[in-house]
């Protein structure tokens, strides 16, 4: 005989529903609802991971820019400025100085102008 509500059922039957505590309405409630939201919200967060990656690059690209701008010199003679000086540091990097340390930043973009 088939046995329905067996330990191992209940036990994934109630990991679903610990998952999707916090939704609205029946999909924290029901676990036929609840398989298939928690399942969504899986699948969105994982694009979402991708995407906190992109986000952020164009970010900090935006930040360098503006300071760059703010100096009278463009991003990409600034990156490939940097790239002939041979410094190597990445743009979260360049971000944060430009952000805190204004002066350190302008001396980076005095080495990238001096190296075009």
């Amino acid at each position: 005989m088939r046995v329905t509500c067996a330990p191992a059922s209940r036990n994934r039957r109630r990991k679903v529903l610990k998952q999707a505590k916090g939704y609205r309405g029946n999909r924290s409630k029901l676990i036929r609802q609840a398989y298939v939201a928690v399942d969504r919200a899986m699948a969105f967060a994982y694009i979402g991971r991708k995407q906190k990656k992109r986000q952020y690059r164009r970010l900090w690209t935006q930040r360098i820019n503006a300071a760059c701008r703010a100096l009278d010199f463009k991003y990409s003679w600034f990156i490939d400025g940097l790239r002939k000086a041979g410094i190597e540091i990445n743009r979260k990097m360049l971000a944060d100085l430009a952000v805190l340390d204004a002066g350190a930043f302008a001396q980076l973009v005095e080495k990238a102008k001096a190296a075009r």
